[in-house]
């Protein structure tokens, strides 16, 4: 074994610990879009990577708390933030379906409200399921068989609505960027939604419907 290796192991090791430690970050949001926040915690600067669900209830906050989830790769280590522990713990729950990894569970949470994802699960509406980018029949089918039990121990939360701003369509777009999806693909879906729904006030239904048309 290499010394890289080696290495690698120990950090995974120590990190496993820091993982239960680290289990919020409080502080002041010194930047934050639809996709990353940095909690600035006694001017320490965390970058955190956030849902849509969660932007919508921070987006109006200039400080305040996320529940996290540190995921270490061999390559990198990535924060997620969760603006509570309901969310957070269906995030865990769904990285922990094969073929669901970190991406594609934030796409989750920022196409459906985690209560949505809980009635969907718990009704084996794997159909709705579907309608989320990345989420292929077959997974869709999985994730209601490996978590249905589970999400009936959780209790439903209420969502919250995304006020419109000045920029409304740049948010939308860097939101779908940082999400994963190309520029031109964001660009062309993002005009294809506003155009066939002008009326869209709310950023976080803007992002869903484009999602939905990708």
């Amino acid at each position: 074994m290499n010394y890289n290796r080696l290495k690698y192991l120990f950090l995974i090791f120590r990190t496993n610990d820091d993982r239960r430690m680290i289990a919020y970050l409080a502080g002041k949001f010194a930047y934050k879009n639809p996709a990353v926040v940095f909690v600035d915690v006694h001017g320490i600067g965390y970058e955190v990577n956030i849902s849509l669900n969660t932007y919508s209830k921070i987006q109006h906050l200039d400080e305040g708390k996320l529940f996290t989830h540190l995921q270490v790769k061999e390559d990198s280590h990535t924060l997620y933030g969760f603006f509570d522990m309901h969310e957070k713990e269906m995030f865990v729950m769904l990285i922990g379906v094969s073929g669901i990894g970190a991406a594609t569970a934030r796409m989750m949470l920022s196409s459906m409200r985690p209560d949505e994802i809980t009635r969907a699960i718990m009704q084996g509406n794997a159909r709705l399921l579907e309608t989320v980018k990345g989420i292929g029949r077959k997974t869709a089918e999985r994730l209601v068989l490996e978590l249905r039990d589970k999400v009936n121990k959780q209790s439903l939360d209420t969502g919250s609505h995304v006020q419109k701003g000045n920029t409304l369509e740049h948010d939308a777009l860097n939101a779908l960027i940082a999400l994963g999806i190309t520029r031109p693909v964001a660009e062309q879906a993002l005009n294809k939604t506003i155009q066939a729904d002008p009326s869209i006030k709310q950023l976080e239904d803007l992002i869903k419907k484009t999602l939905k048309s990708i």
